[in-house]
């Protein structure tokens, strides 16, 4: 069985990858690695920061490693919050409230300040994944998964900005599909299917 770390300790993000991989690949997060700490995330790009993660884990525990960059880029904004979406609403977080509430609450309320219209909140979805293996060449994926913000949340089955971006051809947001449906679709799940696909022999 193939051993392989995930560079995160976001432990929603590490289930769709335990998800994802196929069952002859041991999935581990970086709680299974005591002391294992990942670097600052430095880059310009999805790609830097999730080539600085990937490589982190793998150099800290010798096993092949996986990290991830993503981030939600919304027309409208100019496509923020890109880059700086887990941490997009740390300067208007109220005390005690869930990094991933108050991001999804920073986000509406830009979008109505916007003046753009509802049906035309059109975003993306945008992964980078690394793979790192100790003394190899790291290599990069990428997916994407486009569609619209909707002004209600909807939805348990997810995280992050799921319950808030709707693909129009499901009539569903990311958090009201099915684990398989979100994973042949998702931004991730695409990404790790060109890695998989690369693998392959």
């Amino acid at each position: 069985m193939m051993r392989i770390v995930v560079a995160t300790s976001n432990k929603g993000k590490l289930r769709e990858f335990v998800e994802l991989l196929p069952p002859e690949m041991r999935v581990e997060g970086l709680d299974a690695h005591e002391g294992v700490t990942l670097p600052e995330e430095t880059g310009t790009t999805y790609e830097q920061n999730a080539v600085l993660k990937a490589e982190a884990a793998a150099k800290a525990t010798g096993l092949p490693s996986l990290g991830d960059d993503s981030g939600l880029e919304v027309a409208p904004l100019g496509n923020r919050p890109g880059l700086y979406s887990a941490r997009y609403a740390d300067d208007t977080r109220l005390p005690g409230e869930p990094q991933d509430v108050a991001n999804r609450r920073k986000l509406l309320v830009e979008l109505r300040r916007s003046g753009a219209p509802e049906q035309e909140w059109h975003a993306k979805f945008v992964c980078a994944l690394a793979y790192a293996v100790p003394g190899q060449a790291t290599r990069v994926f990428r997916g994407e998964a486009a569609g619209i913000v909707i002004a209600k949340e909807r939805g348990t089955n997810g995280f992050g900005y799921d319950p808030l971006l709707l693909l129009p051809e499901y009539g569903k947001t990311f958090a009201e599909l099915d684990d398989r449906t979100k994973n042949r679709n998702s931004h991730r799940g695409k990404a790790v299917a060109a890695w998989l696909a690369a693998l392959a022999p």
